[in-house]
């Protein structure tokens, strides 16, 4: 069943590919502020999530954020690299570098991720 392409959506969708780093829901609100409600941007986001659209970030201070999908395959939905937190400015981007970690035998990898904190180019 295809889904609907609404005004809230393409409205976040919007501000994820302007976004020049990855964007928790909190961040999107005060974008937003107006013009669609909290349940909303969690449905959209939720639905971009299962859809390959986005993918969601757990940071390392327990809060999650969500960037574009890029060169993603739909049947090998993986994001298997580390992101950076500025600690100054907050800014959160995916690195290029894909994690790759030896497991015992009889395990299999679904995805792989990290997080490195420090100060980025602006903020150093």
């Amino acid at each position: 069943m295809k889904k609907r392409s609404t005004p809230a959506k393409k409205e976040v969708i919007k501000l994820l590919k302007s976004s020049e780093s990855a964007m928790s829901q909190e961040m999107i609100e005060e974008k937003v502020k107006g013009k669609m409600d909290r349940v909303t941007i969690y449905r959209i986001l939720n639905s971009f999530c299962e859809d390959g659209i986005i993918h969601r970030i757990l940071s390392d201070e327990g809060k999650y954020y969500f960037a574009l999908c890029m060169d993603c395959e739909p049947e090998e939905h993986t994001h298997d690299h580390f992101h950076f937190r500025c600690l100054t400015c907050q800014k959160v981007e995916c690195l290029p570098e894909q994690v790759n970690v030896e497991l015992p035998e009889g395990y299999k990898k679904k995805n792989a991720t990290g997080w490195i904190t420090g100060y980025c180019n602006n903020c150093n």
